[in-house]
């Protein structure tokens, strides 16, 4: 990151207050179970329609014109329209969703891994969420359609996040512990950031492809989806010197990329269509100055994804210190 290290334009390092909690939730198959390539449109897909059907009461085709639209818990989780008297996105049908889900690494003895991270008040609906994809796995997703069943579900500790707590067990007491927000360590003197998933970008309404790529492709839309998120689903909007962030991140000169496209479709059955959403993959590597009010967001984006399709996994980086020079 080529920014004089004795200055950030002023701006304080801060920490977003958005808490948030992550959960696994595992399942056992019979073996001949087969998602899709990439399954978290599959499981997204598959949860949407099992929330719908546990607590839609008034079984309306849509959900705009139902009186229970603001206090139930489909649309605010699925649709999320800003509140009424929203100072934000008012020009928006619907606000960033309070989850997102990680699709299932490769499964292990017919077992199956599926990642929920809940963001503010969305943890409220966290009951709602395990028994609505305790459904979608009882009804099948993939080749033949075959039956997964909810084994447990565990939650990752806030502060020692790689530690997974069993916090419930179908036909038990669910215990799980309130969100959190985890700490910020000091950023090393350069980081790698590794694409996990396709991550899609776009600038000036075109997508963003490893030849045009620039740090602040990513940084933009972190900062608006992490401050919108504090908007409308904590008690605490985020404040700060948002175009001074955004100064700095343009000033943010990679020191290596190995950025590449990777296609994927999906098809949606609300539109009845097959829709593209390819992203970028691979790696970058940034000097990170001591001190850097970047460096929050950046360390909490890993978990909060950036960029479209992050309710169904997309857009998932992690962070790594790095060594120079060029990768």
């Amino acid at each position: 990151m080529h920014v004089n290290r004795n200055t950030h334009l002023g701006i304080i390092p801060q920490v977003p207050v958005l808490p948030f909690a992550r959960y696994r939730l595992r399942f056992n198959s019979s073996g001949t179970a087969r998602p899709h390539a990439y399954t978290g449109s599959a499981w997204r897909g598959a949860l949407g329609h099992a929330l719908k059907q546990v607590v839609c009461v008034t079984h309306l085709p849509a959900c705009p014109p139902c009186l229970l639209y603001r206090s139930c818990p489909y649309p605010y989780i699925f649709e999320t329209p800003p509140p009424l008297g929203a100072q934000k996105m008012r020009k928006y049908t619907a606000a960033p969703h309070p989850f997102l889900l990680e699709p299932p690494r490769e499964p292990e003895n017919d077992v199956h891994e599926v990642g929920l991270t809940l963001i503010g008040r969305g943890n409220g609906y966290l009951p709602y969420l395990i028994y609505a994809l305790q459904r979608a796995g009882e009804q099948g997703l993939g080749k033949g359609r075959a039956p997964m069943l909810l084994i447990d579900v565990r939650q990752a500790d806030p502060v020692q996040s790689d530690t997974w707590t069993p916090v419930y067990q179908p036909d038990g007491q669910l215990r799980a512990s309130p969100p959190g927000v985890p700490d910020v360590p000091p950023a090393p003197p350069a980081v790698r950031l590794r694409f996990e998933t396709p991550v899609r970008l776009q600038r000036d309404d075109r997508l963003v492809t490893p030849d045009t790529f620039h740090f602040s492709d990513l940084f933009g839309p972190l900062l608006r989806r992490v401050s919108m998120l504090t908007y409308f689903h904590t008690d605490a909007p985020l404040e700060t010197d948002f175009a001074g962030l955004m100064e700095l991140a343009r000033g943010v000169e990679l020191a290596g990329a190995k950025l590449s496209w990777k296609d994927w479709t999906r098809y949606s059955s609300r539109q009845k269509t097959e829709m593209q959403m390819g992203g970028l993959v691979g790696e970058i590597e940034l000097e990170m100055p001591e001190g850097s009010p970047l460096w929050p967001y950046l360390w909490l984006g890993q978990w909060l994804h950036v960029g479209k399709g992050t309710s169904m996994g997309l857009g998932h980086y992690t962070i790594q210190p790095a060594s120079l020079p060029n990768l």
